[in-house]
């Protein structure tokens, strides 16, 4: 353990495993377990899991397995099982040997069900599942025992084992465990332990007809393994229950199951089921859309894994269910891309100038500060000419006394290079603004006045003769509404999608030193936010760069003219 881990404050689940480690309660041993379910893409919930699982594992040296949910076949498949690996490693985490899966342990699970059978403490129920729902009772009311409760042991026996050879089809009859009807707890009242499902896996192909529920699957192949401390969120809390009964009903290893709250982030979804249906009717690109809070999509946006690590340890692990705000989330990135990122500049709805008295054919290279946190980063050199490109929302014809930009006879400074004052407007038959008539002081170089007068506004640019064409895409919150989930009863869902959450600029300048940038690249546009080339889209032909973040108010700033 280093230094810094122990000078931060414990959280629970770190408390928990460090006690266990003093009173030797797994031999000194840590094992946690990383168990997705292969039916989509991971989102950014995942990733507070992720690193717990694989944190608490490195800090207390332990190891973590990662182990796939692969019990439902229909929905399950190989492609989201690559997916999940490479966002693990994106994120900077090993797993301990081969990845494992639940279908690894099938055979096993089967002989601990026959086990049940045969201890009176698991019976094959031919009800219906309707039947079976409408028979569980209720909270204030107990269940109905099914008729088939007290088959004897050979015939349960030979039923699950018809069952296993695939003579009945989907639904005719489950296994289930013999708990209590009663219980006030209603994941006690005779679980299903297994149901027939006549479906391809994408493992263990058409080998097995029946497929254990993810609460028969759960505990026996934490104990299969070893674990020590199985971590998950708190919607299973209640299923501890079972996953006791079954580790002791079976008397097997048993590990502790620890609860903590899940992620639940402002203006996103967090269910795999709504993110498939977004991606399926099409109202994403796909689950790598950079609106998704998919870790892949967030990745093609611009976050760095360092910045989701970041994040993750911001907002720390707690047994209570709240929202955090996305600006944590966009806060861990900006931090992080302040550091390492780039400077850039970048015209994204251009408005050209030409300086009148600047040399026609001349150009200037200015020296330009790459990264003013990291002396390291150097600098570039940008051309200055004649015909340059300016933001169209930094000039105003008409322009209030608090707007500090460009405006007939007012004078800026340009970022890296000179004053400049505008002159004149130039418009088109319809009256828009097509070019600006300005004049250049060369006594300014390099953005400093010799007399001493001050600027109000420093503005970025682009030489025309040297900018480079791209597409810009500015990403914003995928819902309108924080709580993504909240529409008026009755109400679909999706009603809450932002029509506005994706902008396309077809038509942005930037500086030449972007011409070679490639895939993955991330740099701060100056006064516009963090951008990243797009890793699916953008070619050398033709650049895509996606906005990641806005800087700190940078265009709320701007709309107000500083």
């Amino acid at each position: 353990m280093s230094k810094d881990d122990e000078t931060k404050q414990l959280n629970f689940v770190e408390e928990i495993v460090e006690d266990d480690l003093r009173t030797g309660r797994w031999y000194g041993r840590v094992v946690t377990r990383f168990p997705p379910e292969p039916n989509g893409y991971l989102h950014i919930g995942h990733a507070k899991s992720i690193c717990l699982n694989f944190g608490i594992a490195q800090k207390y040296g332990g190891h973590t397995n990662l182990r796939f949910d692969d019990t439902n076949p229909e929905k399950e498949d190989t492609e989201y099982v690559d997916s999940i690996q490479d966002d693990i490693r994106w994120l900077g985490f090993a797993w301990h040997g081969d990845p494992l899966f639940a279908s690894d342990y099938f055979g096993q699970l089967h002989d601990w069900a026959v086990q049940l059978i045969k201890d009176g403490k698991a019976y094959v129920d031919s009800q219906t599942l309707d039947e079976i729902r409408r028979n569980r009772g209720t909270s204030s009311s107990p269940g109905i025992e099914s008729p088939h409760r007290d088959r004897a042991v050979d015939e349960n026996l030979e039923l699950f084992a018809r069952m296993k050879a695939g003579e009945f089809p989907d639904g005719v009859h489950v296994l289930r465990a013999k708990i209590d009807m009663a219980s006030k707890h209603l994941i006690l009242r005779d679980p299903i332990m297994y149901r027939i499902r006549h479906a391809h896996h994408h493992r263990t192909g058409n080998a097995w007809c029946i497929y254990p529920m993810y609460d028969f699957t759960h505990g026996q192949s934490d104990s299969i393994e070893r674990v020590t401390h199985s971590i998950c969120t708190l919607e299973f809390e209640n299923n501890r229950r079972l996953y006791d009964w079954y580790c002791e009903a079976l008397d097997i290893y048993h590990p502790q199951q620890t609860e903590f709250a899940r992620l639940n982030l402002t203006y996103t979804v967090m269910s795999k089921r709504k993110l498939l249906e977004l991606v399926k009717d099409k109202d994403v690109s796909g689950w790598d859309d950079p609106r998704m809070p998919t870790l892949c999509g967030l990745r093609r946006r611009g976050y760095t894994p360092e910045a989701i690590r970041q994040f993750c340890e911001r907002i720390g692990v707690t047994r209570f269910n709240g929202m955090t705000d996305l600006v944590v989330l966009e806060n861990a990135l900006r931090d992080d891309l302040n550091k390492r990122a780039e400077r850039r500049m970048a015209v994204l709805n251009p408005l050209k100038v030409v300086i009148e008295n600047y040399p026609e054919g001349q150009v200037d290279e200015l020296p330009a500060i790459n990264n003013p946190e990291d002396e390291s980063a150097g600098s570039r050199v940008v051309p200055f000419s004649r015909e340059l490109y300016i933001e169209r929302d930094d000039f105003m014809e008409d322009a209030p006394k608090k707007f500090f930009r460009l405006a007939p006879g007012r004078e800026v400074r340009l970022r890296y290079a000179y004053y400049l004052k505008c002159e004149s407007v130039i418009k088109d038959e319809a009256g828009e603004i097509v070019e600006l008539r300005c004049t250049y002081d060369p006594a300014t170089k390099g953005g400093s006045s010799p007399d001493g007068r001050k600027d109000k506004a420093t503005l970025h640019w682009v030489s025309a003769k040297h900018a480079v064409d791209a597409e810009i895409r500015l990403y914003d919150h995928l819902f309108q509404q924080e709580d993504a989930n909240d529409v008026p009863e009755g109400a679909d869902w999706k009603s809450n999608l932002n029509p506005a959450s994706l902008e396309v600029l077809s038509a942005a300048k930037l500086e030449p030193s972007l011409a070679d940038a490639e895939p993955g690249f991330r740099c701060q546009f100056e006064r516009l936010g963090y951008f990243c080339v797009d890793a699916k889209d953008s070619t050398r032909e033709h650049l895509v760069f996606n906005r990641a973040v806005t800087l700190r108010d940078a265009w709320a700033k701007m709309a107000k003219g500083k």
